[in-house]
């Protein structure tokens, strides 16, 4: 027996609703296998992606800046939760209160201002904590170039552990699989199931919202062709 990795993604497209858009089987989560996985994405027609937010791992930042060439957002959720493993647990709730100040800040340019302020005031009592918060400091803050709308839609993966969870669990009572095959079959129903919920369902995004990033990508395309042809 072996262990191996489900992985899933998700898209929000732009009607602003969400969408099951891929899911694979890995051996590991190597840089290369997620690049690969992304790639059978984009060759599948996953175009024009302005934010990719997931939690930490250094190969899948790498292959979404390589095959995607967008922003990166690391959930801030798990980031608090890594956090909580470099301080004593008496210093979990002052950890935990200084970076939501970070991430309930009116707009990007506060939330920087804050990102100094916390910095100065961890770095003291948790150092490490400190350090590391400011090497992810660009990763934590790029949900704030979007509307105010989408800001804790953005933020984390949390809307997603739902479906993960249950995945889990179903896995969990089967158990051992013989095959990837049968591991697709397994989760492949229950993913067809929430998409078909998310399509008919309430907009997960606004169509308000959305015109906003739209429009701003409308512009950035018009000023791309005034460029070429000048």
């Amino acid at each position: 027996m072996r262990s191996k990795a489900v992985v899933i993604a998700y898209g929000v497209h732009d009607s602003g609703r969400r969408e099951v858009i891929g899911v694979d089987l890995g051996e590991v989560e190597s840089g290369a296998f997620w690049v690969e996985f992304l790639r059978g994405l984009r060759a599948r027609g996953l175009t024009g992606v302005r934010l990719a937010v997931s939690d930490a791992h250094e190969g899948l930042k790498a292959a979404i800046e390589r095959v995607l060439g967008c922003p990166w957002q690391r959930c801030t959720v798990h980031f608090v939760r890594d956090m909580h493993q470099h301080c004593r647990p008496a210093q979990r709730g002052m950890v935990s209160a200084a970076l939501r100040e970070i991430f309930t800040a009116e707009n990007h340019e506060a939330a920087k201002e804050r990102i100094g302020t916390v910095l100065e005031r961890l770095a003291s009592p948790v150092p490490k904590v400190a350090q590391l918060l400011e090497g992810a400091e660009e990763d934590l803050v790029a949900f704030y170039r979007f509307p105010p709308g989408h800001w804790s839609k953005l933020r984390s993966t949390n809307p997603l552990e739902r479906v993960n969870r249950e995945v889990g669990r179903r896995s969990d009572v089967v158990g051992i699989f013989p095959n990837d095959a049968s591991v697709i079959r397994l989760v492949g129903p229950l993913l067809m199931e929430q998409n078909d919920e998310w399509l008919v369902g309430r907009r997960y995004l606004s169509a308000e919202s959305l015109a906003l990033v739209l429009d701003d990508q409308a512009e950035e395309g018009r000023e791309v062709r005034e460029l070429e042809a000048a």
